[in-house]
């Protein structure tokens, strides 16, 4: 049986790159927030020993345990560095083997929320970078998944969170997790729907943004009476989904969307709206899924 959610810890993987922190910050801050676990995730892929075209490639033993060294490593520098930010939070190392998108799939059974880091590569790069991670992340996992950006983004007072609205369960559940991190920050939540207009004015413009309002409205209607203190702002801003929610979450502490939407193709393994914030957003992204465990 999976543990309830207020022991859950927070899972976070950690980059081989020590100044890659601000996932790990973001973590260890959320933890103690929280008051959950903080659980480092390690997760070793296919061996990259370099060796020269006249030597004997050394054995899979070899291999592994130059891997395993190299880990252990990361892992004891990225809990010395969690353990310092904050020190009251339980922090522990897991070293595994196998395709990071798929270790980290398997720890988001009993997590609270999985954090990745993301560098914001090159369209060619993010093929191979922390991206190509976090998109079968977001699609498969079974918690809320965080990516934050490298470096540190610029953000505004009074702090704010963004989150997407469109009708759908998917963004009902993204609602219900952005109310519970405006209240553990003390933030304002901008709950934002984004109005698309008919082509050539086939339809009342008017009594479209009505029903639009009101779905937004009812949306977040039930959840003000569990959190009276969250400032909540109500926003009809009319664009493309993707570049309008970019914007409006610019200097935001974070932008909270549904991993599936309105909108997309059938059979995407991942909204398109959750795909564009991931490789446009310069805040962390909070993609939630719309049944956690």
């Amino acid at each position: 049986m999976a543990p309830s959610s207020h022991h859950r810890p927070i899972v976070v993987g950690v980059d081989p790159d020590s100044t890659q922190r601000m996932a790990l910050a973001w973590a260890a801050d959320e933890a103690a927030r929280r008051r959950v676990p903080l659980r480092l995730v390690h997760a070793e892929g296919t061996p990259t020993v370099e060796f020269r075209k006249w030597q004997v490639p050394p054995s899979w033993e070899a291999w592994n345990q130059v891997m395993h060294q190299a880990g252990e490593q990361t892992l004891k520098d990225a809990v010395a560095f969690a353990e310092a930010r904050q020190s009251q939070v339980e922090v522990a190392g897991l070293l595994a083997e196998g395709d990071p998108a798929w270790v980290l799939r398997e720890q988001s059974h009993d997590a609270t929320a999985v954090v990745l880091g993301s560098r914001h590569l090159s369209r060619v790069r993010e093929v191979f970078g922390s991206v190509s991670v976090a998109l079968p992340v977001m699609a498969h996992a079974h918690c809320p998944v965080v990516v934050v950006p490298e470096p540190e983004h610029v953000t505004q007072r009074p702090a704010y969170f963004v989150v997407g609205v469109d009708g759908s369960t998917h963004s009902a559940a993204a609602v219900d997790f952005a109310f519970e991190e405006a209240a553990l920050h003390g933030a304002v939540l901008r709950a934002v729907y984004v109005w698309q207009p008919g082509l050539l004015g086939l339809f009342d413009e008017r009594a479209s943004q009505q029903e639009c309002r009101r779905v937004l409205s009812e949306t977040v209607a039930g959840r003000r009476a569990e959190y009276p203190n969250v400032e909540l702002h109500h926003d009809l801003i009319s664009g493309h989904t993707v570049e309008v929610l970019t914007e409006e979450s610019a200097h935001a502490l974070g932008l909270v969307v549904g991993t599936r939407g309105r909108g997309g193709f059938a059979g995407m393994l991942l909204g398109s709206v959750s795909q564009g914030v991931l490789h446009h957003a310069r805040c962390p992204v909070i993609a939630v899924p719309d049944t956690p465990v």
